[in-house]
């Protein structure tokens, strides 16, 4: 089993900074291409669908704006760990070259709806994954769940399992972002996150003292709700998902919660385009990539 990367370790616990989440799988591929100006008419197979994010990708990951000084990590997809980077291995390429510390994404996508909640479905090839994430020198990973509305025993099951894949995850040497979303349009959206912090602090205090967790969650209603959590030697750092608001709608309240840094997708590639110039490209970025630094690391007093 490899230890923990102190080096990475400490860089994601205490350095400024955000998350960048570039690990749109099969499911939301379409989207995310569509939305960077490639149409489904483009391509007539996933071989084809996933070369043309992974040049995307690409392009992110080699620009000049896109580098460790604003950007403590990224979350990739499987195929994009397996594949390269300028001819350097993705994760490799992220870590030598800009500083950047890789997470893998791992679950196999959400369980129909039951008891307001959409479960993981089964993690099948966790043990398989996490051995090539350990080859590819990853240093974590990033399991979501969707949460709909304030039920409590749905919201106790998503946490359960959550924390149980956790424990194999981190008997493996590597450190797991839990994802149990919080649906930003949930009817009952802060009573649903009131049940879901006291579901994972529970967990969080049966953790052993020398455990390490991330938790990636909704953009909370109560600004600072998340704080003790945060808080907790175990808990490597809280982070938030962008959920569905515009990035402007999304930087502004995180801005307001002084215990979350930013883990966006859609809302950091918002305003890239395929038919950009790379000098347009980068410039969009590096706008970007600023204004989800400055809401994750100059808070401002709520109000």
């Amino acid at each position: 089993m490899r230890n923990v990367d102190t080096t990475q370790s400490e860089r994601v616990r205490t350095a400024r900074g955000f998350f960048a989440a570039l690990d749109q799988s099969g499911g939301s591929t379409p989207k995310a291409l569509a939305e960077y100006g490639i149409e489904r008419d483009r391509y007539s197979s996933d071989a084809e669908m996933f070369d043309l994010v992974h040049a995307m990708r690409t392009r992110v990951l080699t620009s000049p704006a896109f580098d460790g000084s604003r950007i403590l990590a990224a979350i990739l997809f499987e195929q994009t760990m397996e594949r390269e980077v300028n001819g350097v291995p993705t994760a490799r390429y992220l870590w030598d070259e800009k500083n950047v510390v890789p997470f893998l994404k791992v679950d196999k996508g959400l369980a129909a709806e039951q008891d307001g909640v959409q479960l993981m479905k089964p993690i099948d090839t966790l043990d398989d994954l996490l051995e090539r994430a350990q080859r590819h020198q990853i240093f974590g990973t990033k399991m979501r769940s969707v949460i709909n509305d304030a039920a409590e025993a749905g919201i106790t099951a998503i946490v359960d399992q959550q924390f149980d894949y956790a424990g194999r995850i981190m008997a493996a040497g590597l450190v797991p972002i839990i994802e149990p979303e919080v649906s930003i349009h949930s009817p009952h959206k802060e009573q649903a996150e009131m049940l879901l912090h006291d579901a994972i602090a529970k967990h969080v205090q049966g953790l052993p003292g020398d455990a390490a967790v991330m938790l990636k969650l909704t953009i909370p209603t109560q600004v600072g709700l998340y704080g003790d959590l945060a808080s907790d030697p175990r808990v490597l750092r809280v982070v938030a998902l962008s959920g569905g608001y515009s990035r402007d709608e999304a930087c502004d309240l995180l801005a307001r919660d002084p215990t979350l840094i930013a883990s966006f997708s859609r809302a950091l590639l918002e305003g890239l385009a395929e038919s950009q110039t790379d000098e347009q490209f980068n410039a969009q970025l590096d706008s970007s990539i600023e204004q989800i630094y400055r809401a994750s690391v100059d808070k401002e007093p709520a109000g």
